[in-house]
């Protein structure tokens, strides 16, 4: 049997295998990679915190860009929507989302960093790698925050959602990080873009979390 250091170090290698792959499809044809599903089945048995979406951004030229309307409420509706599609898939026993989150920060507040608050706008950049080092004070708000989950190996961070002009109307796109915070890199960069919608809706936000659920969970 393998032990759980050996685990997380496999799961940490092949992730980032895939990140590489991904970062470097995404960089040929400027468009979010098309990743398979369940490449990231090896964290489905794992201890993974996942992080709030961090910020949302409209691109130009969307033709419902109106229609979508504050952007932190379309957040915690994805939010939302990701729990329960990972909880379909049977992983909501083993993972620690933002609602775990809030509740450690809330017992917690001297210490730990307040999920909704990190300082994750540096993720943003489209210059930021696969092994670049996190920046402060992101880099403690993170190794703080796994410290209060000590099973906890690995972070996925929804670091942007964003909304384009699509064929036939428009689409959601949400960039990933997977970050080994006691290393304080990114190990996995990824995009999971929603199926083209013609108007805005909550189709958009729910095709997002259940193809972000296809690559972690196989049932």
């Amino acid at each position: 049997m393998p032990t759980r250091r050996a685990v997380a170090l496999f799961v940490a290698l092949v992730v980032a295998g895939a990140g590489c792959r991904s970062a470097a499809t995404n960089s040929a044809l400027n468009a979010p990679p098309d990743l398979p599903e369940h490449s990231l089945s090896g964290l489905a048995a794992q201890h993974i915190v996942v992080l709030p979406t961090y910020s949302m951004r409209i691109a130009q030229g969307l033709p419902w860009a109106r229609a979508i309307g504050r952007p932190i409420d379309v957040q915690r509706t994805l939010d939302a929507d990701i729990l329960a599609a990972l909880d379909e898939r049977g992983v909501r026993k083993l993972w620690i989302f933002p609602e775990d989150l809030q509740g450690s920060y809330r017992r917690n507040p001297s210490y730990a960093a307040d999920p909704y608050a990190l300082a994750e706008e540096p993720l943003r950049s489209a210059g930021f790698g696969i092994d670049q080092r996190l920046p402060e004070p992101l880099a403690s708000q993170l190794r703080t925050l796994v410290a209060l989950h000590e099973d906890a190996r690995l972070i996925l961070a929804p670091v942007e959602l964003r909304f384009e002009p699509a064929a036939s109307g428009g689409r959601g796109v949400l960039r990933l990080m997977l970050i080994d915070p006691r290393l304080s890199v990114a190990k996995w960069i990824g995009e999971v873009a929603s199926d083209p919608a013609p108007e805005f809706g909550p189709v958009i936000s729910a095709s997002i979390a259940s193809k972000l659920a296809g690559l972690v969970a196989i049932r």
